[in-house]
């Protein structure tokens, strides 16, 4: 008990509130800016915490992490540029919404589902993280195969009006996921020679151009003037907005339950729950008709899910010094910079900044959910720039991203091709979201699928028998089959 106390009293600290405002701060703007994402910005700060007290740094980092997670929504609501990969899903809704002049309407919604989502996530962290870390080394490569197959399930869900340009789409994004280098025969594919197609396509780039890119090309080419949104805003009220989430508890609830469940499989991220949550929700939604064009429903699951993983991605992290993220890698490299080993022995030897850590992100969230519902009106004061002033500023912003991922300016390159990719696909009207989420699943399925193989075959085993009868991948495969099912009857009945 004495250590919680000696965590409060060091997040209360006037050094700790700042460094946590930072964080937080920091993280909306890099989660808002197309291509620059939580990865970017933890990876960028790590060197300042080099001499701080562990606690402190980690206290930043998290709050970072939390504000990244949520600023990627700013952005894609309204400018239909998601800053981040998981706000893919929540542009597919936000931004309609905020044409119609409900932009500030769909921030309440965004800030409030992700700090629900971020809260639950750290409280089951709180509570249940060696539990939860013991549950998550059940899964092995046939576990993790099975759930990258539940999130391609989600594809049903994506597609839109027309089930053969939703599967060209995904199909597309499954051949970028192989370019470059097989980690299992270390040959080349789909590379053509090129020394940098060899190191494979980076998600950011591709993902600034096919979204913020292509946006900006595409109000260039229709020669708009004027204002993004010439609408008149509706009245905003925040209590309104609070009232209509409660009155959506189930889907908030479900969405963070899954984003939790998917943040603390190591390797997957706030991307996957977000597509997996949007999908479960438009299934179950009685609103799924309004889906793709300002469905309430479309922005409060992928947000309470992604950043409901925030906190699910800090259990296997914490308890078997296992990432669960992009970003949890780098903090890791955080905590060994220091002279900590994440694993079963961290809770033991340096309880005192494990649980600064944990309980500043508690912090984070609440700030962040402040610094959200006051910046509304602030945010939404970018529609009311002329678009002659937003479309250069957006496409520097997008080439600066794409060439800090990696530093190469190859990815500027690429970014451009798939902006010009990205119009062609919005003037035949093709979904890019499950060309994204291809892109994502594809390389995680196959490398798991391939290291179950091997298992396999060491076993002596049948590749079917293997994946298949196994506990938990028998309730995945009924989770798998439910989900198509469930897919299956909305598109009978008409309601995509």
């Amino acid at each position: 008990m004495h250590y919680i106390i000696d965590a409060f009293s060091t997040i209360f600290t006037p050094m700790g509130l700042l460094l946590n405002v930072v964080g937080v701060v920091l993280g909306i703007l890099f989660g808002a800016l197309p291509g620059l994402n939580g990865v970017v910005g933890v990876a960028l700060l790590l060197p300042l915490t080099y001499n701080m007290h562990p606690s402190f740094g980690l206290i930043m980092l998290g709050g970072l992490y939390m504000g990244a997670t949520y600023g990627g929504s700013i952005s894609a609501i309204l400018l239909n540029c998601p800053g981040t990969g998981e706000a893919a899903c929540t542009a597919l809704n936000g931004n309609p919404m905020a044409r119609q002049g409900r932009a500030r309407e769909a921030l309440g919604y965004s800030v409030l589902s992700s700090g629900f989502g971020g809260l639950f996530g750290v409280i089951i962290m709180l509570l249940f993280t060696p539990v939860l870390a013991k549950f998550a080394l059940k899964f092995g490569p046939a576990e993790q195969f099975l759930v990258c197959v539940m999130g391609l399930a989600v594809v049903g869900s994506l597609m839109g009006k027309s089930a053969a340009k939703g599967f060209f789409s995904v199909a597309f994004g499954l051949i970028l996921s192989v370019v470059g280098m097989d980690v299992t025969s270390v040959n080349y594919r789909l590379s053509f020679g090129n020394m940098h197609l060899q190191a494979g396509l980076d998600l950011i780039p591709i993902s600034v151009g096919i979204f913020a890119i292509a946006e900006m090309l595409s109000l260039l080419t229709n020669q708009v003037t004027g204002n993004l949104i010439s609408e008149a805003q509706d009245d905003y009220k925040p209590m309104a907005v609070v009232k209509e989430l409660a009155r959506r508890w189930q889907i908030l609830l479900k969405s963070s339950i899954i984003g939790t469940i998917i943040g603390i499989l190591p390797g997957t991220g706030g991307a996957i729950a977000a597509f997996i949550s949007y999908g479960e929700a438009k299934r179950s939604s009685t609103e799924r008709k309004q889906f793709g064009s300002g469905a309430i429903d479309g922005i409060i699951a992928p947000e309470s899910a992604n950043n409901a993983a925030v906190g699910g991605s800090f259990v296997p992290l914490l308890s078997l010094g296992i990432p669960g993220s992009a970003t949890s890698a780098i903090i890791f490299g955080a905590l060994t910079v220091h002279g900590m080993v994440p694993g079963p022995k961290l809770f033991n030897e340096h309880t005192d900044v494990v649980y600064a850590l944990m309980l500043g992100l508690l912090l984070s969230v609440i700030i962040m959910v402040v610094l959200g519902m006051s910046g509304t009106r602030l945010f939404t004061k970018i529609l009311k720039v002329n678009v002659k002033y937003i479309i250069p500023a957006v496409i520097a912003l997008s080439i600066f991203g794409a060439y800090s991922a990696r530093n190469s300016l190859f990815d500027v390159l690429v970014a451009i091709v798939f902006g010009v990719i990205g119009l062609v696909f919005k003037r035949a009207r093709i979904p890019v979201a499950p060309a994204v989420l291809g892109m994502i699943l594809g390389s995680m399925t196959e490398q798991n699928l391939r290291q179950s193989m091997v298992i396999a075959s060491a076993k002596g085993l049948n590749i079917f028998a293997y994946i298949v009868f196994r506990p938990i991948s028998i309730v995945l495969l009924v989770l798998i089959g439910l989900l198509i099912i469930g897919n299956l009857k909305t598109n009978l009945r008409g309601d995509e």
